[in-house]
C-alpha cells in the first residue's frame, strides 16, 4: 500500500499542543524507507458537503486565525486549507487503496461539528474517512482502531445501510461515547489494561458480527494511540498492529486507511508499518 502524504501537513503548529507536527514527522522518517509515497491534492468544498453542513464548513473556513474553536481544538492560521488537504489525502487513499498519513485527523468531527454530545472536536475539523467513504459509494466496513471512540463517524453513518462501523476504544476516556452498539454501529469499549491478546480476541468477535461477503471495501480509521504509553493506551504493542493487519488482509478485500491519533512518533511509524505489512501479507522488517 502506498502512503499518501504531503509535507504541507507539517507546516501548522500550536505551541504546547499534543497534536503537533513531530508526531507525523518522526513516523514518516520510518515509513519513507519502506513504502512508496504519493502527493495528495486538496478536497473540494463540494466534497465536504457530502458529510458536513454548509454552515459548519463555513465556520471552519472563517475561523479567526490563532484562536480556539473549542476547549482543545485550535484554529491555526490557514487551518481550513490544511484540513482540505487532509481530506483530499483520504480521498486519494480510498481511490488507490493506500494509507493517508496527513494531519489533521477527522473521526471526531460530526455532521455539524461536535458529535453525540462530545464536549469538543478533539483536534478534528472535517471527517476525512467519512467523506472518502461517501465518495466511494460502496458497501463499506469502517474499522476504527483509534484508542478513542470515532463518535463523529458513528453520527454520520448511523442507520446507513451501506456502512458497517466497528470501533474498539478505551473506556473511560474522551469523548465518553460509544458505550453500546446501535444498529449498524458496533462499539467495544475496553479497559486501560486490555493488552494484545484481549484486543485481538475482541476484534475477531466484532468482525464475526459483520456479513463480510456483502462488504466491498474495508476502511480503517488508523489511530495508533492505543499503543502502550500513548494518549489512549490499551497496552498494545507493535506486534498487535501486525496481527490486526493480518486479520484484515485475510478477507482479500480492497483496503484503505486514514491516520487518526497516535502521538509518540516512533511508535506511530513502526505500528503503521506493521499494520501495512500485515495487510499485505509481508514479513515485517523493522
Amino acid at each position: 500500500m502506498k502512503i499518501v502524504f504531503s509535507e504541507r501537513c507539517l507546516e501548522y503548529n500550536w505551541v504546547g499542543h499534543i497534536e503537533r507536527p513531530e508526531r507525523v514527522r518522526i513516523a514518516i522518517e520510518i515509513l519513507r524507507e519502506r513504502h512508496n509515497f504519493v502527493e495528495p491534492k486538496p478536497a473540494s468544498h463540494q466534497d465536504l458537503l457530502s458529510v458536513h453542513t454548509s454552515e459548519y464548513v463555513d465556520h471552519i473556513k472563517n475561523a479567526q486565525a490563532e484562536s480556539y474553536l473549542d476547549g482543545d481544538t485550535p484554529a491555526p492560521k490557514n487551518i481550513y486549507e490544511y484540513a482540505l488537504l487532509s481530506t483530499g489525502a483520504a480521498l486519494m487513499a480510498a481511490k488507490i487503496n493506500g494509507l493517508s498519513f496527513t494531519r489533521p485527523p477527522g473521526h471526531h468531527a460530526g455532521v455539524n461539528g461536535t458529535a453525540m454530545g462530545a464536549p469538543t472536536l478533539g483536534f478534528c475539523y472535517f471527517n476525512n474517512i467519512a467523506i472518502a467513504v461517501k465518495k466511494l459509494d460502496k458497501s463499506t466496513l469502517i474499522l476504527d482502531i483509534d484508542g478513542h471512540h470515532g463518535n463523529g463517524t458513528q453520527e454520520i453513518f448511523q442507520g446507513d445501510p451501506k456502512v458497517k462501523f466497528i470501533s474498539l476504544h478505551r473506556h473511560p476516556t474522551y469523548p465518553g461515547t460509544g458505550l453500546v452498539s446501535q444498529g449498524n454501529c458496533l462499539n467495544f469499549p475496553l479497559p486501560y489494561s486490555t493488552g494484545d491478546t484481549l484486543y485481538l480476541k475482541t476484534l475477531e468477535t466484532a468482525l464475526s458480527q459483520v456479513e463480510m461477503e456483502n462488504i466491498e471495501v474495508i476502511a480503517i480509521s488508523a489511530g495508533f494511540d492505543a499503543h502502550q504509553g500513548d494518549l489512549a493506551s490499551l497496552g498494545l504493542t507493535t506486534s498487535c498492529y501486525l496481527e490486526i493487519g493480518r486479520i484484515i488482509g485475510a478477507y482479500k478485500k480492497p483496503v484503505f486507511g486514514v491516520l487518526e491519533g497516535g502521538y509518540i512518533g516512533e511508535y506511530v511509524g513502526r505500528d503503521a508499518h506493521a499494520l501495512l505489512s500485515g495487510i499485505e501479507g509481508n514479513i515485517m522488517k523493522l
